[in-house]
């Protein structure tokens, strides 16, 4: 059984929570070049000019991507050779509390959904706890803004509704999601499972390298025909026309019962923020 210090724990929370929120992940920023380098549109071109000028600007100067820094989901799996010495969530959330404070992060978490009060300190984090083989911990921090996580939806379809049925509401989310998650986005899909394991997969999803498909061919396939679909709606970057709507869609599943058929879809704006370590 190895032991692992809940301080090393906050340490390396607190770090993550910095780079997540100040620079972009490598294969985010290669396909925002590829569909910039594409793009036909004037305008359209012109703006992901700005959002590459941006994410550059931010890793230049140490600074925030974007100004909303987002709620902390922080995604544990953690080795069930290892014991944490100390309380792992209080340890997460010091973490937090401590990279909102020394990268100048905006807080943004209220401590009661109904009167708004701000806790302070960005805290609490939203937490993820997976168990798998070993001896560590991976942590992965993906701060979550709500301009996009707004214009999330799920459904429980029918199973009458089939292939289709999915297709659809994942396109009209998109639809109707409009301009509102400053698009290019990157489209979280969880199809499957219940009511809260759908929503699960779908920001699960996100972590995805957008250049990664899913491993189940047919799947990979539906990424790819839904990413086609969704970037000829037109809502284009920042919503100003174009074909780059939606950078990737991402898609998890798993089985579900033999009378539903749940979907969600969990919208990231082109700051689709997340850094992982492992110790």
């Amino acid at each position: 059984m190895r032991e692992i210090n809940a301080k090393l724990i906050t340490q390396t929370v607190k770090k993550l929570c910095i780079e997540a929120n100040c620079y972009l992940g490598e294969d985010i920023k290669d396909r925002i070049q590829k569909f910039y380098e594409e793009e036909p549109w004037p305008q359209a071109k012109e703006v992901l000019g700005r959002i590459i000028e941006n994410y550059n600007i931010a890793k230049d100067t140490d600074q925030p991507i974007c100004q909303d820094t987002g709620m902390a989901c922080v995604f544990l799996k953690i080795g069930q050779d290892v014991h944490v010495v100390g309380d792992i969530k209080e340890a997460i959330n010091e973490g937090v509390r401590q990279g909102y404070e020394e990268g100048y992060l905006r807080k943004s978490v209220v401590r009661d959904p109904i009167d708004r009060v701000n806790t302070g300190d960005n805290t609490p984090a939203m937490i993820y706890f997976d168990i798998v083989k070993g001896d560590k911990i991976e942590i992965t921090i993906a701060p979550k803004g709500f301009g996009s996580e707004n214009m999330s939806r799920i459904a429980m379809l029918k199973p009458s509704d089939g292939l289709q049925g999915v297709k659809d509401f994942i396109v009209q989310t998109v639809k109707e999601a409009g301009p509102n998650p400053c698009p290019p986005i990157v489209v979280g899909v969880g199809i499957g499972g219940t009511f809260d394991k759908a929503a699960y997969m779908a920001k699960e999803a996100l972590l995805r390298p957008v250049d990664v498909h899913n491993q189940t061919p047919f799947y990979a396939q539906l990424e790819g025909e839904l990413l086609e679909s969704i970037n000829s709606l037109g809502i284009g970057p920042q919503g100003f026309g174009g074909k780059t709507t939606a950078l990737a869609v991402n898609i998890e599943w798993c089985p579900t019962h033999i009378a539903g058929l749940p979907v969600a879809v969990n919208i990231n704006c082109h700051v689709t923020r997340h850094k992982t370590e492992v110790i």
